[in-house]
């Protein structure tokens, strides 16, 4: 797989980040935060910030909602550098990326539900060496390294973590023929050439089965960063169907200066408008001042 970027459609730094919201509904606070996030770190590099609407899951994809949700971050200011892009539309792409993982016997045919799997979830290898007696395929399964993967994080530092042992070998075509997320975000930042992922830290465990997914289709992994959680008041992530969401209960520039604070960087008084909020935001960012810590609205 060509992981390059031609040379007339790299930014001046080499910086390539991206927004990667799901459309299954209005853009809520929590995903207003990592937009917000990226555009930054994007910014602060002197690169490009991509939006790409991944639409990979058909029967969760709410009509309207996508369109909502760029409608929204017009409303804050937030415009990507090129067309949006649709991840439906890469599924050749896709495709071509599981047949060339089967094909280098770097993934499986697995006959395995969900149900098959053991309390903890991961995924015990049933398959690997073909199907058991009485098995049809179901899904495609990507062969995870012995290896252990090195994952680093700026805010977070550096670990390592044995796949085998907290997840198994991942699907990454699912049993109704769609392809799994892991994939599709894989081969679409390898496609766009992107330098550096920046997201919410729920999808933290991601990042070291997309590194492996990387390295087997012969890319260089993204950079990762992880940015702190928006939780209610009982510790859980905030959710997306909350009344009191500062995205739509608040006027714009009173919800971006509460991401901004949620992301470590609170405005000085008097910085109320939008343009004034960027400006200072974009002078003013320092990927070191972020938190880990979840941030409880």
């Amino acid at each position: 797989m060509d992981a390059s970027v031609p040379e007339d459609k790299r930014p001046p730094t080499g910086y390539r980040g991206r927004f990667a919201p799901s459309p299954t509904g209005p853009l809520h606070f929590g995903s207003l935060v990592a937009a917000v996030g990226s555009y930054l770190q994007a910014r602060s590099h002197g690169g490009l910030w991509q939006v790409r609407i991944e639409d990979i899951d058909p029967p969760r994809v709410v009509p309207g909602a996508a369109e909502d949700q760029l409608a929204t971050l017009a409303r804050f200011g937030m415009a990507p550098d090129g067309p949006v892009r649709y991840q439906r539309r890469s599924t050749p792409r896709h495709a071509a990326a599981v047949e060339r993982l089967l094909a280098d016997g770097l993934a499986f045919a697995c006959g395995c539900s969900r149900a098959d799997l053991p309390s903890s979830g991961v995924y015990p290898g049933t398959c690997r060496s073909g199907l058991p007696p009485g098995r049809t395929a179901r899904s495609v399964r990507f062969r995870v390294p012995a290896e252990p993967v090195r994952v680093q994080d700026p805010l977070r530092g550096a670990w390592e973590e044995r796949l085998e042992q907290t997840c198994g070998d991942v699907v990454i075509r699912r049993a109704d023929g769609f392809h799994a997320y892991q994939l599709a975000a894989v081969v679409d930042d390898l496609h766009e050439g992107i330098t550096e992922v920046v997201r919410g830290a729920d999808l933290i465990d991601s990042a070291g089965r997309q590194q492996a997914l990387h390295r087997a289709l012969g890319g260089t992994p993204p950079r990762w960063l992880h940015l702190p959680l928006v939780v209610d008041s009982s510790g859980r992530k905030l959710s997306k169907s909350s009344g009191a969401d500062p995205v739509t209960a608040r006027p714009a520039a009173e919800a971006l200066a509460l991401a901004l604070r949620v992301l470590g960087h609170p405005p000085p008084a008097g910085r109320r408008t939008l343009d004034a909020l960027w400006a200072w935001a974009r002078a003013s960012w320092a990927t070191g001042r972020i938190p880990t810590e979840p941030f409880e609205l």
